[in-house]
């Protein structure tokens, strides 16, 4: 017996810039979770710390104050009873995504009534460093490559394979990016999910590495430091990102008992596997996936959240798909280029912005949240608007 999977609420700290001029610099990953996760709970005071059955928070990197199985410490730092277990979990950019599918199947399966499933990602305190952790008999044997290892050697890729993705296009959409993130901020579209950190630095309340007076024209001129004459750079890429993404999963008993409000459910979900070579092509055949399983296809949708890793991951996506990259259904307020990629924290800081977009647009049933994944893979999660009217 399968039952509705329901997404009630989420919210994310403010994303910091990496490094050590963030704004998160001294503070723990740990401790930035356990402040967003604060924030949910305080923020949906009808449901009963006793009555959650699981947390899920995932992180890339896991060690120091971003490892001892997080979902277990997080919640016990925010005041969850001893009697609420937890777990860490990891898919490295889709780990929050897979922490909300895999707490999703259990509510699914009728096991889980409320659940918490988020991400945290310091990566000023826990750089990305895949090289040195990757098995050489692997490489040894081609299964992964030097370029494989290193995201921006994987979009120039991208760019090699796909010349009808120009440089000028991908920073006209990094343009695009900054530009409607920068707007959503001026309409108080963002804010409003945003739990404020204090941290040794001040407070952090909006996102970091907002960049409004972007222009193409210095877009054009910033270097390529993944290949000589390539078309990759800091502008039409996400920045380095501290930040934590927390959000609340309920099933129909709970919610009917609880009197919850869902802002969207959960229609399908599908991850599947690229060329590590290629894992910006990700987000194609997992959309595919989770569509046919979903019995939707493409023009069904009315709202796209996809993780801006790489403007040119996006473009591959929106050509495939013959969208166009200006299209208002497509990362209608911005996206990682702008705000940040966090890795593990973004697949739910997907879902609480299109669940924004969902409650201010009636008109759109169907929405997606869709990522690309190291190592080659993707992950699609299809949801449904509850204040849809036709």
């Amino acid at each position: 017996m399968t039952h509705d999977v329901f997404y009630i609420d989420g919210v994310r700290s403010p994303f910091g810039r990496a490094g050590a001029k963030g704004i998160y610099r001294d503070t723990r990953a740990d401790d930035l979770a356990t402040a967003a996760l604060r924030g949910l709970l305080a923020r949906n005071p009808f449901v009963p710390l006793a009555d959650i059955d699981d947390v899920a928070i995932a992180a890339t990197t896991q060690e120091g104050d971003q490892g001892l199985t997080l979902g277990r410490t997080v919640g016990l730092a925010a005041g969850l009873p001893q009697s609420v277990p937890g777990f860490a979990i990891d898919r490295m950019c889709a780990g929050g995504m897979t922490s909300m599918t895999t707490l999703g199947s259990g509510i699914g399966w009728g096991q889980i009534d409320v659940a918490i499933a988020g991400g945290v990602e310091h990566m000023g305190r826990h750089p990305m460093q895949f090289a040195l952790k990757a098995n050489p008999a692997m490489l040894d044997a081609g299964l992964l490559t030097e370029e494989s290892l290193a995201m921006g050697f994987t979009a120039e890729i991208l760019h090699d394979n796909f010349p009808a993705i120009t440089k000028d296009r991908t920073d006209a959409y990094a343009e695009q990016s900054q530009r409607r993130a920068w707007a959503a901020y001026e309409a108080n579209y963002i804010q409003p999910d945003l739990v404020e950190i204090d941290t040794p630095h001040g407070i952090a309340n909006r996102d970091e590495q907002l960049r409004p007076s972007t222009t193409i024209e210095s877009l054009e001129g910033l270097g390529t430091p993944f290949r000589e004459d390539g078309r990759v750079t800091a502008g039409n890429s996400s920045p380095l990102t501290d930040g934590a993404t927390m959000s609340m999963l309920a099933g129909t008993d709970a919610v009917n008992r609880l009197g919850l409000t869902p802002k969207m459910r959960l229609v399908s979900y599908a991850f599947a596997g690229v060329s590590p070579n290629e894992m910006g092509l990700g987000p194609i055949p997992a959309t595919e996936k989770a569509l046919l399983k979903a019995g939707l296809t493409i023009s069904d949708i009315g709202a796209i959240e996809i993780n801006e890793a790489f403007a040119v991951q996006v473009l591959a996506f929106t050509d495939h798909f013959a969208i166009d990259q200006t299209s208002q259904i497509l990362n209608l307020w911005g996206g990682a280029i702008a705000l940040g990629h966090p890795l593990a924290s973004s697949g739910v800081r997907l879902a609480i912005q299109l669940a924004r977009r969902f409650e201010l647009d009636h008109s759109v049933r169907f929405g997606i949240t869709t990522m690309c994944v190291g190592l080659g893979q993707g992950g699609t999660m299809v949801w449904e608007n509850p204040n849809f009217r036709a």
